[in-house]
């Protein structure tokens, strides 16, 4: 199903996919998966899901349901570069490389969250960042620019930026939570990567968790169980 311009006051909203458009950002797309048993009156955490590359924002927003079916509203976004058709035909698209955040991007996520906060019961300390491989990328360099902004960063088999990674608030970064979820056979991006950022990050004092999982660069159905606890074990201390 495909819905634009709802509010969250709207009491008759029922789970499933819905689609618009970012107000002001070149007509980008927000895929949006919205709970079973939408409850306008509760303020839900919000989880903000990058793609890799040559994914879209479809393609990652199918994690939303397997991640948990009540907890979480979540957006899927598009990266701004096309790479060409996939095997199954449909177009794919990146993040671009890994340098300084595009200022186009960084509106289009800021953009995001306030449009999907003004159609929906969003708590506005519990927004995260999820990026899969290239996605986490841009994942970890949002979280780290604006940490007054979000409440956590997930990299879900990806890894830090090798440039310009932005470490220099530190007071502030060390209220942002991270998880780090890696495939143990990961040969795109090698484990020893995921655990040279847990090292890092743990050392400049961020509250952070590493999980590894049997697979490769793939989702393994463990880490979705794991991530919803970490969530969760935050949203029920907080209350």
């Amino acid at each position: 199903m495909s819905r634009t311009d709802l509010s969250w006051r709207t009491s008759s909203l029922v789970e499933g996919f819905y689609t618009a458009e970012v107000q002001a950002v070149d007509r980008r797309p927000i895929r949006t998966f919205l709970p079973t048993g939408y409850e306008p009156h509760y303020a839900y955490p919000l989880l903000v899901f990058f793609h890799g590359h040559g994914g879209d924002e479809e393609q990652v927003l199918r994690l939303a349901p397997r991640l948990s079916r009540r907890n979480y509203i979540c957006i899927g976004l598009r990266g701004p570069e096309s790479v060409g058709p996939r095997p199954d035909g449909r177009v794919g698209f990146a993040w671009g490389q890994d340098g300084p955040c595009d200022a186009t991007v960084e509106e289009y996520v800021l953009r995001a969250v306030e449009q999907t906060r003004r159609s929906y019961h969003v708590h506005s300390e519990r927004v995260y960042l999820a990026g899969f491989c290239e996605g986490a990328t841009l994942a970890y360099r949002l979280g780290l620019s604006f940490p007054e902004r979000f409440a956590g960063v997930l990299s879900l088999n990806g890894t830090m930026p090798r440039r310009g990674c932005p470490l220099m608030r530190l007071p502030d970064l060390r209220n942002l939570r991270v998880f780090i979820g890696h495939g143990i056979a990961n040969a795109v991006i090698p484990l020893a990567l995921a655990r040279r950022d847990h090292r890092l990050l743990y050392t400049a004092g961020l509250p952070i968790r590493m999980h590894t999982y049997p697979t490769t660069h793939r989702i393994h159905s463990d880490m979705l169980r794991d991530i919803n606890r970490w969530i969760m074990e935050h949203v029920n201390a907080d209350e």
